[in-house]
């Protein structure tokens, strides 16, 4: 059972993240916000960031968090959904290229989430990681 912590208060996170036995996914909130927590790391993934750089995703290695995406997210709208991908595309990059781990929640079917992955531009390595 994985623990998802959803808060905007920088120290209720943190605490809750202190008193948590099982592994935690945090729910990604603004920049600032997830800025200072994978500075405080201690969790396994930062889950959705809408505003990935490469000095989050450097901080997020550092401290072993993987970037998560939850595809039950996905939107049904053709621009939201548009959007959604290119923002996946990018977070990709960048997760690549700083030697982040990422990992993609809630696919239906691990052979097509993988295929899903090398065709956003993941390396395979990176595409192994997000489904296991």
């Amino acid at each position: 059972m994985v623990e998802i912590i959803n808060t905007t208060k920088i120290e209720q996170a943190k605490k809750l993240i202190k008193n948590s036995k099982q592994p935690i996914m945090l729910q990604a909130q603004n920049y600032e916000f997830n800025r200072k927590i994978l500075e405080y790391g201690k969790f396994q993934v930062l889950l959705n960031p809408k505003q990935l750089n490469h000095i989050l995703a450097k901080t997020a290695a550092k401290n072993n968090v993987s970037v998560g995406f939850d595809l039950s997210e996905l939107p049904t709208d053709k621009k939201e959904k548009a959007q959604f991908i290119s923002k996946l595309i990018e977070a990709i990059k960048t997760c690549r290229k700083s030697k982040t781990q990422i990992k993609l929640l809630n696919s239906k079917d691990k052979k097509d989430a993988f295929s899903f992955l090398i065709s956003l531009g993941a390396s395979t390595s990176q595409a192994k990681q997000a489904i296991s």
